[in-house]
């Protein structure tokens, strides 16, 4: 339906350097509302929107922020609507992957995206329940450079309350979360995402 490294290889949404492998598109995250498809592109480092004919245009862009000398890729990977209308934007940081560096945008189209709530590490997904309440679950707390090489990275899910305090919900048990889904009182969580043969759905109470 729609090409996005075609797109990307056009025009560059984010202006990389195509010589530094700058041109990359990895669309993530997906959100479909009112006909309407909004992908988030991973590689490309900005929010997309495809119509009902499969033409793409930008709604975001997010920009790289520097860590030390680095310039770190924002990456976002997630995208929800929010209560307010606004889209929600979850972000898993590139190289280095500092821990607490990861931002939760809110983007209103035609505007610059703005940070929701930062201070997370490599988030993987994002959702928001009946009550207008953000979940946010990271693939990786303690950043995806910093697990042994022999362990799966530790994650967890995080709620967002209405008056912007964090309660982290799981976190022992969730090895490489992947996605998940919310229920009436439960989470349900893909787990071991990246362990061949060892993927499982766990739920969580919340």
């Amino acid at each position: 339906m729609a090409d996005f490294p075609r797109f990307e290889d056009a025009n560059n949404p984010d202006g990389g350097d195509p010589a530094e492998g700058g041109v990359d598109s990895n669309p993530n995250g997906l959100l479909v509302r009112h006909g309407a498809r909004y992908v988030t592109d991973a590689g490309g480092n900005d929010l997309l929107k495809v119509d009902h004919k499969g033409r793409i245009s930008v709604v975001a862009v997010f920009p790289p922020r520097p860590v030390g000398d680095i310039p770190m890729q924002a990456v976002p990977t997630s995208v929800v609507k929010g209560p307010d209308g606004a889209f929600y934007v979850g972000q898993l940081t590139g190289f280095p992957f500092p821990v607490g560096g990861a931002n939760v945008w809110r983007v209103v189209p035609g505007h610059d995206p703005e940070v929701f709530k930062g201070g997370f590490t490599n988030i993987i997904d994002i959702a928001f329940d009946r009550r207008g309440r953000l979940y946010v679950l990271e693939i990786a707390t303690g950043g995806l450079l910093n697990a042994p090489a022999d362990e799966l990275p530790v994650g967890r899910l995080v709620r967002v309350n209405r008056d912007g305090s964090t309660t982290t919900l799981a976190s022992e048990g969730l090895n490489a979360p992947g996605g998940f889904v919310l229920g009436h009182h439960t989470a349900y969580i893909t787990n071991n995402s990246i362990l061949p043969g060892a993927g499982q759905v766990v739920k969580v109470a919340i």
